[in-house]
């Protein structure tokens, strides 16, 4: 099978001008709303099954920071084709041809077939209908999930730089229920946000708790590293001591959009605004802790 390098991300910031000043410490990531499905990809399911695996509209949704001077890195690949959020090393044993030659790590993720590689849909459809090779495997590691960690660790280190510290927001969405094969917690009615910094071990709690008092102020359900803790990326970058702070959002989507046909639903004006403001709020926020 002709292996084909994607477009590992696409780049919304004023950085995409060279000499454009941050206007804050604050940096935003969307991993999962990519929709550039690869050819070499060839899964078993059709295009509607597999759109269901991304965060459809998360990085519109946040799009408006990047006319208030904040960056916003989204993935351009396709969450099923390699997720951004495990590590490189989340490999599932069970989808190869043959025995991965470097280090594995056994996550819950992967026993629930959702590793680096999916092997499975959140309803336990199977992914692919024969093995992958190593090779794939290491491709779309190092066409798509490299490239994209570098990418966002250049905006953090260039943010750190310029002020001293530097807030990251890891930005998904959430079905309304949790379906039987996307956590250990199959059925879960969700809350409206779920924020995670792995139990403080990734933000200073003042990061978290400013935005979950904000949004509970507009009337927002609003849960704090439950059920969803934070996983990869906020792990990879978040070091509060020094002065680093990653915490991921999750929206549900039953807050802005039809969660089977995929389009926006009426309310999806109102939210889009609401995370203007907060992205507002989250500048002045962020500038006065460095002031």
């Amino acid at each position: 099978m002709p292996i084909i390098k994607p477009l590992s991300y696409r780049l919304d910031s004023p950085q995409n001008y060279p000499d454009a000043p941050l206007c804050a410490p604050l940096v935003l990531d969307s991993p999962h709303s990519g929709t550039t499905y690869p050819p070499d990809f060839a899964p078993a399911v059709g295009f509607g099954a597999l759109r269901t695996a991304e965060d459809t509209w998360v990085d519109d949704l946040w799009g408006d920071a990047v006319d208030l001077g904040v960056p916003l890195l989204g993935a351009s690949f396709p969450r099923a084709y390699i997720d951004a959020n495990r590590g490189a090393e989340e490999i599932d044993q069970l989808l190869l041809d043959e025995a991965w030659p470097d280090a594995i790590s056994e996550s819950p993720k992967v026993r629930l077939g959702k590793g680096l590689i999916w092997r499975m849909l959140d309803d336990g459809t199977p992914l692919y209908d024969r093995k992958l090779s190593v090779a794939e495997v290491r491709h779309r590691i190092e066409a798509c999930w490299k490239p994209y960690h570098a990418q966002l660790g250049t905006l953090l280190d260039k943010a750190h730089a310029r002020f001293g510290k530097v807030w990251h927001i890891n930005c998904h969405s959430m079905p309304s229920v949790a379906g039987a094969y996307a956590t250990d917690k199959p059925g879960l009615v969700h809350p409206d946000f779920v924020l995670g910094d792995r139990d403080g071990a990734t933000s200073d709690p003042a990061f978290r708790e400013f935005v979950a008092a904000w949004l509970r102020e507009r009337g927002y359900n609003v849960t704090v590293n439950d059920p969803y803790k934070g996983v990869e990326l906020v792990r990879a970058f978040g070091r509060p001591a020094e002065g680093r702070h990653s915490l991921q959002i999750e929206i549900n989507r039953k807050l802005y959009m039809d969660e089977v046909s995929l389009q926006p639903s009426e309310n999806y004006v109102r939210l889009k605004n609401h995370l203007r403001e907060l992205t507002i709020a989250l500048v002045d926020w962020t500038r006065a802790q460095t002031a």
